[in-house]
């Protein structure tokens, strides 16, 4: 199995012809229906940030986005441009179809109060998580999801590289001020996003920062 080559791709999509464009706030949550044949951009605006994701089946939320499917499906354990997000049931969710970042961590999960203790301090088991924005949303919305539909995610704009022996690190991210990653649903899905608030991890310069969020028919 490969790590995934970069591949770098431009978007022709304009973002004055978007039907939806939000700028969220650092650690903020967002939970949104993205129906099949739209596009959706996440920017990573000033660099170096985390938009931690999930993706559901928007009619039958027991689909979801699977990690180990889509790894197998393309082989490698980065994403970009040309990746396909596999569910669960191996089907495509989504295509990225767009990026300008290049790579794309699937494999290192989002932060919460448990990993903030395990991997930082006890005194950080109380600092705002991605988990935490996971929940907040949820109980805030009608997707009909709950905490055991929380499952691993994919960290856009994330730099996890994987040693020679197997390990997972955290550096310093390679993505860049109005970088983006885009996406083409291939169902109607619901988009479940952490806009992560961590300030620990090298991965967004211990400053976490806005994402913009655009959505064309």
């Amino acid at each position: 199995m490969t790590a995934t080559a970069m591949c770098i791709q431009e978007s022709p999509l304009d973002p004055a012809a978007a039907v939806y464009d939000v700028t969220l706030p650092a650690g903020e949550p967002w939970l949104h229906e993205i129906r099949k044949g739209q596009t959706l951009r996440i920017v990573d605006v000033e660099g170096n940030q985390a938009a931690d994701i999930i993706f559901y089946n928007r009619h039958d939320t027991a689909e979801h986005y699977s990690v180990s499917n889509t790894i197998l499906g393309q082989g490698g354990i980065y994403l970009t441009t040309g990746s396909v997000l596999r569910s669960n049931e191996g089907r495509p969710l989504l295509t990225i179809v767009a990026d300008t970042c290049g790579r794309h961590d699937t494999v290192g999960g989002a932060c919460a109060a448990e990993s903030n203790t395990v991997r930082y301090a006890l005194a950080k088991k109380f600092m705002h998580s991605c988990r935490d924005n996971y929940l907040q949303a949820i109980q805030n919305s009608d997707a009909g999801l709950d905490k055991a539909d929380i499952v691993p995610n994919i960290n856009f704009f994330m730099n996890v590289p994987v040693t020679a022996d197997g390990q997972l690190t955290f550096a310093d991210g390679v993505s860049g001020p109005g970088k983006y990653v885009e996406l083409r649903a291939e169902m109607d899905v619901w988009a479940l996003l952490s806009n992560c608030p961590q300030l620990n991890n090298p991965c967004n310069a211990y400053n976490p920062t806005p994402v913009r969020l655009l959505i064309w028919d």
